[in-house]
């Protein structure tokens, strides 16, 4: 049963392959324009969702091709797969793990975080327009990995951080990632170095944090500073 089972799974891997070579040939010679995405997802009702709003965008001339949908954190595999079929990849509350993001960088492959389903049909609906900008409304600021928890009166719960990427702001809005999935999504409320209040922490320096409205932080959640930039609408 097991070399019948690796033959079938062989001929499964050819004509996948085919079938890609195939869609790649097709968009080529003109035939049929497609836009290839990826999809990983923090549920599998995300991933439904998220392929059955963006199929219906597509029409005669262009079209949708979801190359891949999976539950789970961004791997190294869906970035080569991006890279080998001219893809972009969607993360809906799920997050690259680092390898990957390294590899999209060096490669140029396109990954967007969403956290809203309207925004991907959005988004992909002016790729299918030739207009995917690649400048997004939200801009990354910086990674901190929660180290310590300590409970403090009047506050409730504060991480104690490490800035381990770019830097942290007071004031920005925060995401709270367990295992490379959003948990969170809302505001940092203090930002502390030594019981003093301060603006920003850099990579490498230890901080405290604490979260407006929100206590269900844990040791090795890490915290996502983000901005939400205003960018003027080209046409």
């Amino acid at each position: 049963g097991y070399r019948i089972r690796k033959e079938r799974e062989a001929k499964l891997v050819k004509s996948a392959k085919s079938a890609m070579e195939q869609m790649l040939d097709k968009i080529k010679s003109g035939e049929s324009k497609q836009l290839a995405v990826i999809i990983k997802a923090d549920v599998q009702g995300s991933i439904e969702a998220i392929e059955g709003t963006i199929t219906k965008l597509s029409n005669d001339e262009v079209s949708v091709h979801v190359l891949h949908s999976a539950v789970g954190p961004i791997s190294e595999s869906d970035v080569t797969l991006a890279k080998a079929s001219d893809a972009f990849i969607i993360g809906f509350n799920v997050r690259a793990i680092p390898q990957a993001r390294d590899m999209a960088r060096r490669d140029g492959i396109d990954i967007r975080y969403y956290s809203i389903i309207y925004d991907v049909a959005d988004d992909v609906k002016k790729g299918l327009e030739g207009l995917l900008s690649p400048e997004l409304r939200e801009k990354f600021l910086g990674y901190a990995e929660i180290r310590n928890v300590f409970n403090i009166t009047g506050v409730g719960k504060v991480g104690g951080c490490m800035v381990t990427e770019g830097i942290v702001k007071r004031g920005s809005k925060v995401r709270l990632l367990r295992d490379n999935v959003v948990i969170h999504d809302g505001n940092l409320a203090q930002l502390k170095r030594f019981k003093e209040d301060v603006k920003e922490v850099k990579d490498g320096y230890e901080c405290g944090m604490s979260f407006e409205n929100y206590n269900d932080i844990q040791v090795g959640d890490y915290i996502e500073c983000y901005e939400i930039e205003t960018i003027a609408a080209k046409l």
